[in-house]
């Protein structure tokens, strides 16, 4: 599975990371990185429960920063 992270800034300097392939898979940060960082951990936590649910897992996980 590959996830692009799309970023966008805020007018009061906060990041927004953001999977647009996982419906609701955004986070906040203080920097680029620390968006980066939340949003990767969310995505792993959906493609966990996905997982659980359909009983089969991903060869592999993959984020590119867009």
């Amino acid at each position: 599975m590959d996830f692009r992270i799309d970023f966008d800034r805020e007018d009061d300097g906060r990041w927004v990371a953001e999977i647009e392939s996982l419906p609701g898979v955004l986070a906040y940060g203080a920097t680029k990185e620390e968006a980066q960082s939340k949003v990767e951990a969310l995505a792993l936590r959906v493609v966990a429960d996905k997982i659980e649910v359909e009983k089969t897992a991903p060869e592999q996980v993959r984020f590119a920063v867009a």
